[in-house]
């Protein structure tokens, strides 16, 4: 079984129940779920183009589409906060749902509103997409500008609140900002090797190592443009390699599923910010084919203690470590 700690669900659900349907996750992505083995995920809030000038309204939207879709759907989701939950909801034969926030944009030049996302249930926290707003910068920011002042008191907040940070679209300046301040392991949840895919969205060397010296993790993402400039090598075996990268500088312990696929999206949403109109990668297309990518970890040399603990035990330290 897998947790995908990087998943854009509550998009999906918001654009099919303004449309007046119901129960999106059971009638399109259950039984994708189940095929790929996945048992869990951290489904995330975000505010999705063409939405970015609204964020405020996009994201009261969100959560009140996200809320229905729980309540209704008690039957196969369990929101969880620790490990505890997560074996309970497989025990239980549910779904293990991690709420997760993409991008602060929403709370304006309010770190105090981190309160009350925490109060409704949110346990993993990005300060930015790719934009610049209050508190940090995105990946495609001023590159000459970082964590501010109100992203200072942001991460002391989820620190104390016992928040997962996400650091994945930060860009350089704002990830070491964050480095810098943060106690607790910090994650890069949907992240791949800069070395072997030079884009701003991947990690530097220096990076991967600054996550494992603070014990936090990396979850290997499937997007193609994120695995190889060159598009014939944007396959599975090209995303193992960045695997293997990685565990060869901090661990295994440090490494984790953070797909990012891309069914969840519009395709007016994902056109806006892609280069490379075919969007999949071969041999890990969807969650459903994920037990393809764990049979190729195994040719590679991947042990089945490995392969658990990419898949979700050590995610799951994260969360004992920082939720409690």
């Amino acid at each position: 079984m897998l947790i995908d700690i990087h998943g854009d669900i509550w998009t999906d659900v918001t654009v099919k129940r303004s449309l007046g349907e119901r129960d999106i996750i059971k009638r399109y992505h259950l039984d994708r779920f189940k095929k790929g083995d996945m048992a869990g995920g951290a489904f995330i809030v975000w505010i999705d183009p063409p939405h970015v000038e609204r964020p405020k309204e996009r994201f009261l939207e969100s959560i009140k589409y996200m809320c229905q879709e729980i309540w209704e759907n008690q039957d196969i989701l369990r929101v969880i906060f620790n490990s505890k939950g997560f074996y309970a909801a497989v025990a239980e034969g549910k779904l293990a749902v991690i709420l997760g926030m993409e991008g602060l944009s929403p709370l304006g030049d309010d770190p105090e509103g981190i309160y009350v996302l925490y109060q409704l249930g949110f346990r993993q926290i990005s300060l930015t997409w790719n934009e610049q707003n209050a508190f940090g910068t995105g990946a495609r920011g001023d590159t000459n500008r970082g964590l501010t002042e109100l992203g200072k008191r942001a991460v002391k907040i989820m620190e104390n609140l016992g928040i997962i940070l996400d650091v994945s679209h930060a860009n350089d300046r704002t990830f070491w900002d964050i480095y810098e301040l943060a106690t607790k392991p910090i994650i890069a949840s949907h992240s791949n090797a800069r070395v072997l895919c030079p884009v701003k969205r991947n990690l530097t060397d220096e990076q991967i190592k600054a996550i494992g010296e603070r014990g936090g993790l990396i979850g290997i993402n499937a997007f193609n443009e994120f695995i190889h400039a060159d598009r014939d090598k944007r396959n599975v075996d090209y995303l193992i390699n960045h695997m293997e990268h990685i565990a060869e500088l901090i661990g295994i312990d440090h490494l984790a599923f953070g797909f990012d696929f891309f069914e969840y999206l519009e395709e007016d949403t994902s056109q806006s910010f892609i280069e490379d109109p075919y969007r999949g990668t071969s041999g890990i297309e969807d969650i459903s084919k994920a037990p393809n990518l764990i049979s190729k970890l195994r040719e590679r040399g991947f042990s089945q203690e490995d392969i658990e603990k990419i898949s979700y035990k050590n995610y799951l330290r994260i969360m004992d470590i920082v939720c409690g």
